[in-house]
């Protein structure tokens, strides 16, 4: 472009020359013909600019970790001039990385017209990929002249995580909510408040269990069988305050590391709560985790606030505003094994069971975490390694 700029300058000026030294019609119709050009392609090109519409368009503002998502461009073009060649520049990186990628695209703009330019992106880490298109550069036919348009158009991706299998065991708890309604589908226990089935008697059954009145009717002892509830008091504290400089694979980490263990707990029926700090809310924030569907919605919640996760406050400061709260389980999932905090859940936490889980970037780091606590079990995760790493948790 710079060379075409060159070129015309002289040539005006040649012609110019050529003008002065013979006074031909010739030579003055040159010399506007070689002026004209440059100003045609300049204010057909602005006309050009000020017509051309940019926009993103998605399929889905959240996909899954790993699976690849269509990006459109969409660009209009109403006026009457063609744009044979633009080139569209292309940023895009994920919140919690802030390490910016780039490409270019090359493409023509038609005029009266919209077209929709596809390209594909996938993401290895979960959280937010903000795609932007920094600009679009338009040239007219000669490259003389280049204008910008749709500058910074923007869109923002949700990453979802994914779950790992995990093993460990659900240990039996005394510590329920006496005001719950939910029981196990699969399982009988002792609330007499819910009958979980009805079914023929056997020898040892209690009397107290015997369905006199249907008994009766069907001229055999039918039994019931009472319903287990499974809203126990457990939580899983996340921070998700990141200071390592593999600040992306971490967050990955913990946040999966969370919906494994959530996972793990729904699939045995044992409903918990998730609580996590919002630094710009100035509070902690519970959900009670009943199914997939909240889980998720969570995970989105969590995701959506890490704008608002610049720091984390310890877990004494949350057991201060729930004052006497006794838990079955308590799992801290972490990156940051800080001494002064395990030591106070070790201590002060009042719960039956248990675990900090500390995401580390290396074996190496890992044996160098203390785990000797009388009352907690500290489970050290190297990234991307959960399911080898949280394998004989008990909750």
């Amino acid at each position: 472009m710079f060379i075409m700029k060159i070129f015309f300058a002289v040539l005006i000026v040649i012609c110019i020359i050529f003008y002065i030294m013979y006074l031909w019609d010739f030579a003055l119709i040159l010399l506007i013909t070689v002026i004209a050009v440059p100003v045609v392609m300049f204010v057909t090109t602005l006309i050009a600019k000020k017509s051309i519409n940019v926009d993103f368009s998605v399929q889905s503002d959240t996909v899954m970790k790993n699976e690849a998502f269509p990006i459109h461009i969409k660009i209009t073009n109403s006026s009457i001039i063609p744009i044979g060649k633009a080139e569209a520049f292309i940023e895009y990186c994920n919140f919690f990385d802030n390490e910016v990628n780039t490409f270019n695209l090359l493409l023509p703009i038609q005029a009266r017209n919209t077209q929709n330019i596809s390209f594909q992106l996938n993401s290895s880490f979960c959280g937010i990929v903000s795609i932007k298109c920094a600009c679009i550069n338009i040239y007219d036919p000669l490259k003389i002249f280049r204008f910008r348009v749709g500058n910074n158009v923007h869109k923002e991706i949700t990453i979802m995580p994914e779950g790992h299998e995990i093993g460990g065991q659900i240990c039996s708890v005394d510590r329920e909510n006496d005001e719950s309604e939910i029981f196990s589908e699969y399982k009988a226990g002792d609330d007499p408040s819910e009958i979980f089935d009805l079914r023929d008697y056997h020898a040892g059954d209690k009397l107290n269990r015997i369905h006199w009145k249907l008994s009766s009717k069907k001229g055999e002892f039918i039994v019931k069988d009472y319903s287990l509830p499974v809203d126990t008091p457990c939580t899983l504290f996340i921070n998700m305050q990141v200071n390592s400089k593999y600040r992306l694979p971490v967050y990955d980490t913990l946040i999966e590391s969370l919906v494994s263990v959530s996972q793990f707990m729904l699939e045995n029926e044992r409903i918990h709560s998730v609580v996590y700090y919002n630094s710009g809310a100035g509070n902690f924030i519970e959900r009670t985790i009943i199914n997939t569907d909240s889980l998720m919605e969570l995970i989105q919640e969590l995701i959506l606030s890490s704008g608002s996760i610049n720091e984390c406050q310890p877990p004494k400061n949350y057991f201060v505003e729930k004052d006497n709260l006794a838990l079955s389980s308590f799992v801290f999932i972490t990156s940051d094994a800080e001494q002064q905090i395990l030591e106070y859940i070790d201590n002060d936490v009042d719960a039956d069971i248990k675990n900090a889980v500390v995401v580390v970037t290396s074996p190496t780091e890992a044996d160098r975490i203390a785990r000797d606590y009388m009352n907690m079990t500290v489970i050290p995760v190297v990234i991307g390694r959960i399911t080898s790493s949280i394998k004989d948790i008990e909750l």
